[in-house]
């Protein structure tokens, strides 16, 4: 659900300290009781992430042994990849790459005997480094023009850190400091899908089981994308993330990932269901079924039927009934002699297709107003997939091809919408400013259009995954392989739940 998705700041603007950049390629009817009036746009959902001040993680100083030791000879390495470069004063600052080991250094170039040059290492895609210290920091020797530094670990293998380096100098006779933007190897990055993955990681705090920068139920989102990013991509690296994520957080809020909005406990039911379909863990099965069972609690006849949005009963919306409908007929289908996931399933289609929020040009708008009608609010593209992905759900349960024939209809007219794809590129209608919420829409999108293009025989959409996500790549990425919004481009700034949508698309094509 938006939540005050047209209104809310951004978050966390990242700069790159003014550095050049070089970035090289990588390989129905109303009940007595009607809710009370709504405001034009839904209210704020409070953000129930912990959020502590400082990350805690490895510790980018320290002396990290992957393969090799931090402090290995340049000479040694096997390949040399200049990643990107800055410059100050006529003099020039590298990152050099060891794809092979995974490792990295800084040199500078075209200075002088006294000239500095070191390395920043980060493990959360540089937000925080090493500050104060120099990594390596050595400085040109008389009669050279160029020096660098030893090797140092992009990551920490051990302690799941997932690096980020940067190369940083200066002139012996001056105090300004120029650094390159932040870069890393293509170990666990080496397509455009693992890099994305590898991009989302870097958000990942281990201590909490959540993703930093975003919200609580976004971090049910960038787990489903890592989760499918493991089935798509073959890379095992980050499927401890699925664990972790659960035993840390399993009793917080309500237990069992529910809290008071049920399209919360929707998106967490949905994770906890690609967890066992990767690892055939019994426990995550059993906590889906609690988020459905919870979220079943709160249908009631009021508009006819519908799960309300939150546990105050005050909206009854698309993107919560098509969870549920998506969340009760994926239980259906993994669990044997299920006859109660695939009703409520059933039911909550009939009702939600004929509550007339799906409008007449097959676009979804927001939800139901007080009097049971629709509301008339945005299309937002989130409420054009999930409702796919839970269609193509009910189609397996019941082999009733009419449901792809609708799915179908709605896909076709969604990706065809002028309005949510100028220039055939999507683009979420609150954009440039979509707030901390609606940087996650697109992920949602693409993640129902994907798995109806694959029940489709002639895969009709793919052409169209393609093409964003060649655009994304093309326009919207910076040097770790972090989107911002704007699959279109200009890049805008990157953090967990652009990263998330990215991944998402990623995966897709």
């Amino acid at each position: 659900m938006p939540r005050s998705v047209l209104a809310a700041a951004l978050v966390l603007v990242f700069s790159l300290t003014g550095a050049a950049v070089l970035v090289a390629p990588q390989p129905v009817s109303a009940q007595p009781a009607p809710p009370p009036v709504r405001p034009p746009s839904p209210p704020a959902k409070p953000n129930t992430t912990p959020a502590p001040a400082a990350q805690a993680g490895p510790n980018p100083l320290a002396a990290i042994c992957n393969k090799y030791c931090d402090g290995r000879d340049p000479a040694l390495a096997p390949a040399d990849r200049e990643a990107v470069v800055a410059t100050l004063f006529g003099r020039r600052f590298s990152l050099h790459v060891n794809d092979s080991d995974a490792m990295g250094w800084a040199a500078v170039a075209a200075g002088g005997p006294g000239d500095e040059v070191w390395l920043d290492r980060s493990f959360d895609g540089g937000r925080t480094w090493g500050s104060g210290s120099r990594l390596g920091g050595t400085s040109i020797p008389a009669g050279a023009t160029g020096w660098r530094t030893l090797m140092f670990n992009v990551d920490d293998w051990a302690n799941n850190g997932v690096g980020a380096l940067r190369a940083c100098g200066k002139a012996g006779d001056r105090p300004d400091i120029a650094c390159t933007a932040w870069a890393r190897s293509t170990w666990n990055a080496w397509d455009r899908r693992t890099a994305a993955a590898t991009g989302l990681m870097m958000f990942y705090r281990n201590d909490l089981g959540l993703f930093d920068t975003t919200g609580w139920w976004n971090s049910a989102n960038a787990l489903t994308a890592i989760i499918r990013n493991v089935q798509v991509s073959g890379m095992p690296s980050y499927r401890y993330v699925i664990a972790n994520t659960y035993d840390r957080n399993v009793n917080s809020g309500l237990g069992q990932f529910r809290n008071d909005y049920l399209d919360d406990t929707g998106w967490w039911a949905l994770a906890w269901i690609a967890a066992y379909d990767l690892t055939g863990d019994s426990r995550y099965l059993s906590t889906a079924r609690a988020g459905a069972d919870y979220m079943n609690s709160y249908w009631d006849g009021t508009c006819g039927g519908g799960v309300w949005w939150s546990t105050a009963r005050g909206y009854k919306n698309a993107i919560t009934n098509e969870l549920f409908i998506q969340v009760n007929a994926a239980l259906h289908n993994r669990i044997a002699g299920d006859g109660t996931y695939l009703q409520r399933a059933r039911g909550a289609w009939s009702w939600f297709a004929a509550t007339g929020m799906i409008n007449s040009g097959n676009m979804i708008n927001d939800g139901l107003t007080g009097g049971c009608a629709n509301n008339g609010q945005p299309a937002w593209s989130y409420n054009q997939g999930v409702i796919l992905n839970a269609l193509v759900e009910l189609n397996r349960a019941t082999g009733d091809a009419a449901l792809l024939t609708r799915a179908r209809q709605l896909a076709s007219a969604s990706t065809a919408n002028t309005g949510l794809n100028p220039g055939g590129v999507l683009r979420e209608p609150c954009e440039p400013n979509c707030g901390a919420d609606g940087p996650s829409f697109k992920g949602a999108y693409v993640r129902g259009l994907v798995a109806l293009n694959a029940a489709l025989s002639d895969h009709p959409y793919a052409s169209y995954l393609t093409r964003q996500a060649n655009s994304a790549y093309a326009t919207d990425r910076n040097s770790l392989d972090q989107y911002g919004l704007r699959w279109a481009g200009p890049f805008d700034q990157t953090d967990a739940a652009r990263q998330q949508s990215a991944l998402d698309l990623m995966n897709a094509a």
